[in-house]
């Protein structure tokens, strides 16, 4: 049986629920493990905290081959006040993924949102900011070296207009461009075998902020920038209007550089009553699926979304009648989990 016949087989009663309007909580949808059946890394993202709860844990190492970190490697976490570094929780998500077989994935090292005191209040006299930036990169990317598969160099730095680049500080003390050709630099210095990520938001969304975005990559590399990957979040909502997925995965693809869908989910908040925005969050999946599969095997890093169940989403922590996820507060695949399984082709 060929693979494509495989998993057209698990999903015909699936999509039949959806289309009845069956809800993403209770849908009895039976689908084989899905890393068993994608043809390139899939992941999500958890905290350390999550690996207490047996039942994620189960789910986790049979349905996914790669875990982000959601926010133990953000500098809020590692950066303490007095300029030490604190590693606790990422550690046990590598340890974790380590024993268990799976990839692991750093996020994200330098973010325009996130300026700590160790870096505010740091005192020059004794160390430069620039020495304190090196610092901080080889220290967080050569912990993981030899296991982190890839990381978030730059996160999230293009205005949502596509007009320019976010103020940070690390832009204000070492150049717009400058911190960011720096931080790809540190961090190859680190980890040569890393693949080093730009990361950015609402690419599907805002088309001249992914025009901006693809400027900013060709000026990196011709900066001399280490960039080895481009990232889409891929956050969305259920009313958003079809066909952006596949054009922004094509535009992205132009490059020739690898693509990671990043941190996908598909929020339930807007697009019609709850049974359409169901359906229309099983088409938005289904059309991610379609779109990655589309791509070169080699600019297919990995397709990851941010979380495994609905209830670890950070989209339902927000609102409660949130269901953003594949998988639903019971661990049980949703109808939108098989659309994405018949979107793989």
């Amino acid at each position: 049986m060929s693979s494509g016949l495989h998993r057209r087989a698990f999903v015909g009663s699936a999509l039949a629920l959806a289309a009845c309007g069956a809800d993403a909580q209770t849908g009895p949808v039976s689908l084989p493990p899905l890393k068993s059946i994608a043809p390139f890394p899939v992941g999500v993202c958890i905290q350390a905290v999550h690996l207490e709860d047996r039942d994620l844990v189960r789910l986790l190492v049979e349905q996914v081959s790669q875990l982000t970190p959601e926010w133990e490697m953000k500098m809020e976490y590692i950066a303490q006040p007095d300029g030490s570094f604190r590693f606790d929780g990422p550690d046990q998500i590598a340890a974790f993924a380590k024993t268990h077989g799976l990839r692991l994935f750093g996020h994200t090292l330098v973010w325009y949102d996130q300026a700590p005191a160790a870096f505010t209040e740091l005192d020059e006299s004794r160390v430069s900011f620039a020495d304190a930036y090196r610092n901080y990169i080889l220290a967080v990317v050569g912990r993981y070296r030899g296991q982190a598969v890839g990381l978030y160099v730059i996160n999230e730095t293009v205005l949502d207009d596509g007009s320019g680049w976010r103020d940070s500080l690390w832009a204000r003390k070492l150049g717009k461009l400058e911190h960011m050709v720096l931080a790809f630099q540190h961090a190859r210095e680190a980890d040569p075998g890393a693949v080093l990520f730009l990361n950015d938001f609402f690419l599907e969304t805002h088309p001249k902020k992914r025009t901006a975005f693809l400027k900013l990559a060709e000026a990196l590399l011709k900066a001399g920038a280490p960039l080895g990957g481009l990232g889409t979040q891929t956050h969305l909502a259920a009313g958003d209007q079809r066909g952006l997925i596949k054009a922004a995965i094509a535009d992205l693809a132009s490059l020739g550089l690898p693509i990671h869908i990043s941190e996908m989910d598909v929020s339930l908040q807007e697009g019609g009553d709850r049974n359409e925005r169901l359906t229309r969050q099983a088409d938005l999946y289904r059309e991610a699926a379609e779109a990655f599969s589309a791509l070169p095997r080699r600019q297919q890093f990995a397709f990851t979304t941010w979380g495994l169940r609905d209830q670890e989403s950070w989209r339902k922590r927000e609102d409660g009648a949130d269901a953003p996820l594949l998988f639903d507060v019971n661990g049980n695949p949703k109808p939108a989990a098989a659309a994405w399984v018949q979107g793989l082709g």
